[in-house]
């Protein structure tokens, strides 16, 4: 299957096959696909928190104003935004950098500075925002990949983000739940799926100048 095959048979889903898993070979793939995902800076001010149990996923369900997918998902992937980005967390990504490419820290002095001095002009919401924006970059490459894989997904912004960080136990002062994203396979009962994707004709969407 082609990627323009794929992109045609996915479909966000609106229950889960409850007994099917998907393997953690898949899972591991997918989520290599976010960790190869853009960001900007290269800074990945989110953290990937991926919900298996079934214990977890059960305690999450009152979070969510739909929970049938939540309920009947393999697995819940949430993504975590960054709210603040300080001069700790910038050294700790150009430490990481020097590491990698084995080159001097001190090389980096200058990129360092023109990042610490971009984020500093940042007021805390609009470092909210350009974080949760990040996210929804993310948020792409996982359905894509999945899609792939032919892993069914349903992103979902319909949640009480205070709910989801009361049970995952996410520090709301520094973080904040930008989106979520349920993995699975497709319920038979899901009649949704049969009906033909519904998209703007290209004279309506696309413009050439």
């Amino acid at each position: 299957m082609n990627y323009l095959e794929s992109l045609r048979n996915r479909y966000s889903v609106k229950k889960f096959d409850k007994d099917k898993t998907v393997s953690s070979d898949l899972i591991a793939n997918i989520l290599e696909a976010a960790k190869l995902s853009a960001s900007s800076l290269g800074l990945q001010p989110y953290e990937i928190i991926i919900v298996q149990s079934a214990e977890m996923k059960e305690k999450l369900v009152p979070a969510f104003y739909n929970p049938s997918q939540i309920s009947t998902c393999s697995h819940l992937i949430v993504l975590v935004s960054k709210n603040t980005i300080g001069e700790e967390y910038i050294g700790k990504y150009f430490s990481h950098i020097s590491q990698t490419r084995e080159i001097p820290l001190e090389s980096l002095n200058p990129f360092k500075q023109s990042i610490s001095s971009h984020i500093e002009k940042l007021s805390p919401e609009e470092v909210m925002a350009w974080a949760d924006k990040q996210c929804y970059i993310v948020l792409g490459n996982l359905m894509f990949a999945a899609a792939l894989e032919n892993v069914d997904t349903c992103p979902m912004e319909g949640f009480s983000p205070e709910k989801i960080s009361q049970v995952l136990e996410i520090d709301a002062s520094t973080e904040k739940v930008a989106v979520t994203l349920a993995l699975g396979y497709r319920s038979e009962e899901d009649q949704f799926q049969k009906l033909k994707k519904v998209r703007k004709p290209n004279d309506k969407l696309f413009k050439f100048i």
